[in-house]
């Protein structure tokens, strides 16, 4: 097995009113030494925000803002601005993130040119009730019947109008790939994967034939016994010379509750529908106390990496409370997914 290190806490929460509550799952972007951080702020009634901060190398905190840099703007963000993620695809950063009305989690968009400025762009992900995405199963018996389990009419409307399918961990590519923009998205319990020409492309028309297909859209499911209740996107693919380097999260159940784990996997460079190997094992598993113990217990979420040397670094959200990472050889990792294409388990 690979030896990974835990780095410990790098970000808590501070006592200044927009992250009082907690902070956690960092979206990251790497210029050179400098490591920006945009990580989930949480306040009282579970309301969200993005904070900022700098990081000098990969674990020292150089500057960090007091305030949200980007915030709730419209009523699908009402109460939440979450878990974002950021790459740069030609001159434009995109960073995604899970919207919150309180009721409804859905997948957006905002764009910046320059990492402070953002533009909202909205949301990018299908809005389709519960009742009509149960009935698009009802035709597709060969589909993961928990689709079923995890999609079904439960939320209240007293906050908003509709209950919607809930489309998170939306995950871009960092450059298009064969002309198109591509991006990862999990509606539960699995990870599919959207390839268009322009962003342009997402009108409900191409929503409804993605739902009608979504079995042709899957690109990873549940292999092991520690991704066996759902799976989900988690940092933005690193493009290796053997395939796109994914880490993502992975879920299963126990006596205590769900634990959350961080995994890796391979795609194919030009075809990233394609698997081509995964880890038979998580990389990073709750052990310390601040990992097992917080506002969500017994969670690893990874959202970002960084790569000083050969070491890569994954920063990921510890218990829903505090922001941790995890560091290993990077070309160990890749070399051992890339000796499990041709060695599959």
């Amino acid at each position: 097995m690979l030896e990974v290190k835990k780095e410990g806490i790098i970000l808590e929460k501070r006592e200044l009113d927009f992250e009082k509550c907690g902070v956690l799952n960092p979206g990251i972007y790497q210029e050179g030494d400098k490591v920006h951080v945009f990580y989930r702020a949480v306040t009282e009634n579970n309301h969200s925000t993005l904070g900022y901060c700098i990081l000098k190398g990969p674990l020292t905190v150089e500057v960090r803002f007091d305030q949200s840099i980007l915030a709730p703007v419209f009523t699908y963000e009402s109460h939440g601005v979450e878990d974002a993620r950021i790459v740069k695809i030609d001159d434009l950063y995109y960073l995604t993130y899970t919207a919150y009305d309180g009721i409804n989690a859905l997948g957006c968009l905002a764009t910046s040119e320059n990492l402070i400025h953002f533009k909202h762009y909205g949301i990018i992900v299908p809005k389709i009730s519960l009742d009509l995405f149960r009935h698009v199963l009802d035709f597709k018996p060969e589909m993961n019947e928990k689709y079923y389990r995890y999609n079904k009419e439960w939320k209240s409307t007293e906050l908003v109008d509709s209950n919607f399918v809930w489309d998170k961990n939306v995950v871009f590519f960092p450059r298009r790939i064969q002309g198109k923009l591509c991006f990862l998205h999990r509606i539960k319990p699995e990870v599919q994967l959207v390839q268009i020409q322009e962003l342009s492309d997402l009108t409900p028309e191409f929503w409804e034939d993605y739902l009608l297909h979504l079995e042709d859209h899957i690109v990873l499911s549940a292999k092991y016994k520690h991704e066996v209740s759902y799976i989900g996107g988690g940092c933005p693919p690193i493009e290796t010379e053997h395939g796109w380097l994914v880490i993502y999260h992975s879920v299963y159940d126990t006596l205590e509750g769900y634990v959350y784990v961080a995994c890796a996997a391979l795609l194919e460079l030009e075809n990233p529908q394609n698997e081509l190997s995964r880890l038979p094992y998580p990389l990073i598993v709750p052990e310390e106390i601040w990992e097992r113990k917080g506002e969500v217990n017994n969670v690893c979420f990874p959202t970002g990496t960084a790569i000083f040397g050969d070491q890569l670094y994954i920063y990921y959200g510890a218990a829903d409370e505090r922001i941790a990472c995890a560091s290993m050889s990077f070309s160990g990792l890749v070399n051992t997914l890339n000796l499990l294409i041709t060695t599959p388990n």
